[in-house]
C-alpha cells in the first residue's frame, strides 16, 4: 500500500514538472529597426525556437541571443529587409547582462519586396526573422 501511495506521488511530481516546467530563460537582445520591428515581437518571435533541448545544448547561464532587423523602403517603394539571429556566449566567468560579441551561431535571412507599404514591409520583417530564428533553430538542435 505505501509503495502504490509513493508511486502515485513519484508519478504526479514528475507529470507537474514535464508540464508546469517555465520555458529557458535566454539573455535576449533586440538591436532591429523600430519601423521594422517593435521589441515585444522579436521576443515573442525568439521564443518560438526556446526549448528544453535547447538550453540543455546551450546552457542559458553560458548563452545568450541577439536579433537584428533592418532595412526599409527605397525610393522606388521597394522594402529591402535583412534578419540576422546569432548566438553569442555572456560575459563569463561571472554571468552578467551582457553578451560578448564572438558569435557561436549566425543565421541571416533576407529579401525585397517591390511596391510594398510599411505594413507589407513590416510583414516581411516578420516573416524574414523567423525564416532566420528556424533556421538558427535548426542548426543549434539537429534533428
Amino acid at each position: 500500500m505505501k509503495i502504490g501511495t509513493a508511486l502515485a506521488c513519484a508519478l504526479m511530481v514528475a507529470s507537474a514538472g514535464a508540464f508546469g516546467e517555465a520555458p529557458p530563460d535566454y539573455l535576449f537582445v533586440n538591436r532591429s529597426s523600430e519601423t521594422l520591428m517593435d521589441e515585444a515581437t522579436a521576443k515573442a518571435l525568439f521564443g518560438e525556437i526556446v526549448t528544453a533541448k535547447l538550453a540543455k545544448l546551450y546552457p542559458t547561464s553560458k548563452w545568450g541571443f541577439a536579433a537584428q532587423v533592418e532595412g526599409g523602403i527605397t525610393p522606388s517603394n521597394t522594402c529591402v529587409v535583412v534578419a540576422r539571429v546569432m548566438l553569442l556566449p555572456r560575459n563569463q566567468p561571472t554571468v552578467t547582462k551582457l553578451l560578448l560579441f564572438k558569435p557561436g551561431k549566425m543565421a541571416t535571412a533576407f529579401d525585397a519586396l517591390p511596391n510594398a507599404t510599411s505594413a507589407q514591409c513590416k510583414d516581411l520583417a516578420k516573416k524574414k526573422l523567423r525564416e532566420a530564428n528556424q533556421a538558427m533553430g535548426a542548426a543549434l538542435v539537429p534533428g
